[in-house]
């Protein structure tokens, strides 16, 4: 019989979507418990440090348990979901599917696990680790069946319950033996010794209160503690100012608590693409030295290119935009001075020239900044580079940017100018030798030609690994940008 329903109830595990990831967020269940599923479709859409990505499942049946929560981190390995492929033959004993998630690899079905307790195969590579989530919603554990018999069953909840004040904790719609969320007496919040359930914001709320979660009435899915559960501890704990007797004629001001500086405070987990990105920061800022330097250029002709090239009929229905040309320029400037386009092997204490150049652009999206490339971008002619170039923001603001595309980059283009700003100093992408940042186009005051006219001027900044890029290469590769721009056609005569 357990061997019957281990075989029928599938279990697929959170893949490794990129390499040498270990975890990922659940965003969206696009499936429910109850729904037909088929091979190949996808069922939901987590988010990595690199990517937000759909998932398909591997198995024809039915959903019989959506493990965790939307908004829930979850180990590489840890089952997400389970499903029935062979609904027609009745709903599997509870019994027979509580062993099937308890049963050794030996029951396991074949294909599941290796022999020897080896990793795990999973749908995308190889799972890094077996723990579970970070914060995996359980039930509350139920009754023994002897005691059920001597326990009569809860009175129904009230729709809006009150908080309840640590003094008196006893709740009058709980029955006699159990506590408010049907535990024994002594476990108010979970099973007897268990820890209460709760989200790390939430934890962290209420240590700032001083409010111990096992004394909280829990009203979030099965039996998790809420920011609002927190705040109505806390207000229930805070005793009421006493009120001024007769005849004193002094009113003391009400004092704020301490405590309350939190509840006009909002706490962001750090996780997914920001999590990433502030590690990626944080190493490349405390690893390679950086230098940055910085022109203003007068881009008034570059400007007037970018008009033409908008009405000329071979790049029709192509985007184009000063970026573009800022790509362009960057790229035959890295084409004049190939030495600028490596990387450093800390390792082998050595300088890994490339022949190729992909063209990362720092993207904003609403999960965090990322920094997808273009791949062999300096083989792409002014047409390709635009395509490229269109196709790939798309992308980034939809978060649909695939792991792969953030691999592999050479050299960076910040755009901040996009903001408004002037310029920065950018800092390096991991693996990469420069970046550079383009500022915002200004109608400025400038000497042209003897006189002072007004012209379209830009700031450009080039940060670079001064490890394998000196001054002199780098100045030379920030003057040969510049001058593309100053004078668009040496985009021809030094290309």
């Amino acid at each position: 019989m357990t061997v019957t329903a281990v075989q029928r109830v599938r279990e697929f595990k959170m893949p490794d979507v990129g390499e040498g990831l270990t975890e990922a967020e659940i965003l969206k269940w696009l499936v429910r418990p109850g729904d037909t599923v088929t091979d190949g479709q996808m069922v939901v859409e987590v988010e990595t440090a690199k990517a937000a990505v759909e998932l398909p499942i591997p198995y024809d049946g039915v959903v019989a348990e959506v493990r965790f929560d939307e908004g829930t981190t979850v180990d590489v390995g840890a089952v997400i979901i389970t499903v029935d492929t062979d609904p027609g033959a009745g709903d599997p004993p509870a019994a027979d599917a509580g062993a099937a998630a308890d049963a050794s690899p030996s029951d396991a079905p074949e294909g599941d696990e290796e022999e020897g307790g080896k990793r795990q195969p999973v749908l995308v590579g190889y799972g890094v680790a077996t723990g579970t989530a970070k914060r995996r919603p359980r039930k509350a554990t139920a009754a023994a069946p002897a005691e059920t018999a001597r326990v009569p069953a809860p009175a129904p909840a009230p729709a809006a319950p009150a908080p309840v004040a640590p003094a008196a904790p006893a709740t009058p719609a709980a029955p006699q033996g159990a506590s408010r969320n049907g535990a024994p007496n002594g476990a108010v919040n979970g099973t007897h010794g268990a820890r209460p359930l709760a989200k790390p914001p939430v934890r962290k709320l209420a240590k700032d209160l001083g409010i111990d979660l096992a004394t909280v009435l829990p009203t979030g899915p099965e039996g998790t503690v809420t920011r609002d559960d927190v705040h109505a501890a806390h207000a229930a704990a805070v005793p009421a100012p006493a009120a001024p007797s007769a005849g004193d004629g002094v009113t003391a001001p009400a004092v704020e608590p301490q405590s309350l500086t939190a509840i006009r405070e909002r706490r962001v987990p750090v996780k997914g693409v920001r999590k990433a990105t502030a590690a990626a920061m944080v190493h490349s800022a405390f690893t390679a030295p950086h230098v940055t330097e910085f022109v203003t250029v007068d881009v008034t002709r570059t400007m007037k290119l970018v008009g033409k090239l908008k009405e000329d009929p071979a790049m029709e229905g192509l985007r184009v935009n000063p970026l573009l040309l800022v790509a362009k320029a960057l790229l035959v400037a890295i084409r004049r001075n190939p030495e600028v386009n490596a990387s450093w092997d800390e390792a082998n204490q050595e300088i890994v020239q490339k022949d190729y150049v992909n063209l990362g652009i720092a993207a904003a999206t609403p999960r965090g900044l990322i920094v997808p490339n273009i791949k062999d971008a300096g083989s792409k002619t002014l047409a390709e580079l635009s395509l490229s170039l269109s196709e790939l923001v798309a992308t980034a603001r939809e978060g649909r940017t695939a792991p792969a595309d953030m691999q592999g980059g050479t050299v960076t283009i910040t755009n901040v100018g996009v903001f408004g700003v002037d310029t920065g100093t950018p800092i390096l992408n991991p693996g990469e030798s420069a970046i550079l940042a383009f500022g915002a186009i200004k109608d400025m005051p400038w000497v042209h030609k003897g006189k002072i006219k007004p012209r379209k001027v830009t700031t450009l900044a080039l940060s670079f690994d001064h490890r394998l890029v000196d001054g002199e290469l780098g100045s030379k590769v920030l003057a040969d940008t510049a001058a593309v721009l100053e004078h668009p056609k040496r985009l021809i005569t030094w290309s």
